[in-house]
């Protein structure tokens, strides 16, 4: 990974869980995309759901302050059955958004399924097939990439936030011609 921090964007991905938390960061200069850092920090020794979420605080505001991320993007809860899990994860989730916002970096979130079809064209793709996409994209070293699949999902949903952020904006509706012409009425041609 590229140590060195002289890109014009740096995004940062957060895969949140209670047990492992992935994160990855990206650097970009134009259409050029650098895998800077990617890792999973292991929270399983931490017995306590509250000491989990203290070190998930402490190692991305670490994170931030190291990297210096221009955003960060966030895989978003998928929705389960077990009702528990969910607020475990859910606040995992938001005390990585709160170091985020401690340091005032935007925040995106992206769905499981769009991230999954973003990189790989398949919403039901599994982490193997989404790592293994990720290193054609990106060109990454195998035998340099963490053995915790979280850190490539993480460096997914920072892709994800690259594309997706590069389509073009879209001023609501369906994008009619009647639309075109109320919001451009310069470019009708006078008879």
């Amino acid at each position: 990974m590229d140590e060195k921090l002289d890109y014009e964007r740096i995004i940062m991905g957060i895969d949140p869980g209670t047990n492992v938390m992935g994160y990855g960061i990206l650097g970009v200069n134009g259409k050029t995309l650098t895998p800077i850092v990617l890792g999973a920090i292991e929270l399983k020794k931490f017995g306590d759901h509250y000491l989990r979420l203290a070190r998930i605080y402490e190692r991305v505001l670490g994170l931030v302050e190291q990297y210096l991320p221009d955003e960060v993007a966030i895989e978003a809860p998928f929705y389960g059955k077990n009702v528990q899990s969910m607020l475990k994860l859910g606040r995992a989730q938001g005390v990585a958004m709160a170091a985020a916002l401690a340091r005032q970096i935007p925040i995106t979130e992206y769905a499981p399924l769009k991230v999954k079809q973003v990189v790989t064209g398949n919403g039901g793709a599994s982490k193997e097939q989404v790592a293994n996409m990720l290193t054609h994209i990106l060109r990454l070293d195998t035998s340099k990439l963490p053995s915790l699949l979280d850190a490539t999902d993480a460096l997914a949903v920072a892709l994800t936030h690259y594309y997706e952020s590069r389509k073009p904006a879209t001023t609501g509706g369906a994008g009619s011609w009647e639309q075109f012409l109320r919001q451009h009425p310069d470019r009708i041609a006078k008879r």
